[in-house]
């Protein structure tokens, strides 16, 4: 049997450092992520994920006097009426700014998690332990939390940095298949943006191999978070990069129509998924306008399709689609912005695209007329 890699330790400088750790069976480290001082720790996790969570509250338990919460699954937890239920709880229990909230699940449990800890007591630390390859690459990193309302998608939130994120890939064993691909959606994506070398181990894998102990998965992994760190440490709040780098709106690379699937699906196609099918989407937009040549927007339908993610979509009309994307958060009045690149790794800004090109683009994708 080979003997496990060691733990790979990522830093995240800036005004409020923490590590991002990456390895298999972390449980151990979460007292010394913690610290002194503390007495309770609220353990909110998915609903469905009590077996991932015991690990967890085992090791917690010896050391805190521990508040478990379990929530609705998937973006059910991200709501207003979870969110107060949460701080009602911890009201309850007596937690101070000494106090910890410690996720465990998903994207949308780090989400919401994060949110509750942002507000409570006007931010309390919060420890990160996402058991979805979504969570690791996405959500646990970067401090952005958030639920959603009528009106979108992580339209309400707030930036609260954890105080550290334990990437357990131990958790991915037990992750249905559907929902690893989707979250190769976001790693594909930093290959797009910032890091080829992701499109090149994509294209030199079987999709098959890529599973939770595969030396090639974790390498991706470290990879994406790596390109979100880079990304964070230069613009926390996305209000800008340097030298005509878009900074973090990079991160959003796709998400503009990913998010308008999102909600004309009810969200009941996974985020990843919506992201595969929204960088498409502004490839051919990208190719439309002139910004990029035919084969790196050809590349971007053949990388994510041979890892087994949606490239196309017929679920909506343009017009619904196009009403929900003015109301996306990178929009400025009532100007569209999209994050498009000008070339491999060099993400920029399109600003103000005409309907027409936004309705070739749909086209392209197998949109309806």
């Amino acid at each position: 049997m080979s003997t496990p890699a060691p733990d790979t330790v990522l830093h995240v400088g800036g005004a409020s450092p923490y590590d991002v750790v990456v390895g298999h069976d972390l449980a151990g480290r979460l007292p010394a992520i913690l610290g002194e001082g503390v007495q309770r720790v609220a353990l909110l996790y998915a609903g469905q994920l009590g077996h991932l969570a015991e690990p967890i509250a085992d090791a917690l338990v010896e050391h805190y006097d521990v508040l478990a919460l379990g929530l609705p699954d998937g973006e059910d937890a991200k709501s207003a009426a979870v969110a107060n239920d949460c701080w009602e709880a911890l009201g309850e229990k007596g937690f101070t700014r000494s106090d910890v909230v410690v996720t465990v699940g998903g994207g949308a449990t780090t989400d919401l998690g994060g949110f509750v800890a942002a507000c409570w007591l006007r931010g309390v630390r919060v420890v990160h332990v996402p058991t979805t390859l979504l969570g690791m690459v996405d959500a646990a990193v970067g401090g952005k939390t958030g639920v959603n309302t009528g009106a979108g998608k992580n339209l309400v939130g707030a930036f609260h940095e954890p105080a550290g994120v334990l990437c357990d890939l131990s958790t991915l064993r037990s992750l249905p298949r559907e929902e690893l691909v989707a979250g190769l959606g976001e790693v594909v994506k930093c290959g797009f943006i910032a890091d080829p070398v992701i499109l090149d181990l994509v294209e030199a894998t079987d999709p098959d191999e890529l599973t939770a102990d595969s030396p090639v998965l974790r390498e991706l992994v470290e990879r994406a978070i790596r390109v979100k760190i880079d990304v964070v440490v230069e613009d926390l709040k996305e209000t800008g990069g340097r030298d005509g780098h878009p900074g973090r709106e990079a991160l959003n690379y796709g998400h503009t129509l990913a998010h308008a699937i999102e909600r004309a699906e009810d969200y009941r196609i996974r985020h990843g998924e919506a992201v595969a099918i929204g960088c498409v989407y502004v490839a051919e937009l990208a190719r439309a306008t002139g910004r990029i040549d035919d084969a790196l927007a050809d590349r971007h339908a053949a990388v994510f399709g041979r890892v087994g993610l949606p490239t196309t979509y017929d679920g909506a009309s343009f017009e619904d689609l196009h009403a929900t994307m003015k109301v996306d958060k990178k929009s400025r009045g009532s100007q569209l912005r999209f994050v498009v690149l000008d070339e491999l790794a060099r993400p920029s800004i399109l600003a103000g695209p005409s309907e027409a090109d936004l309705r070739t683009a749909y086209a392209a994708i197998g949109g309806p007329a």
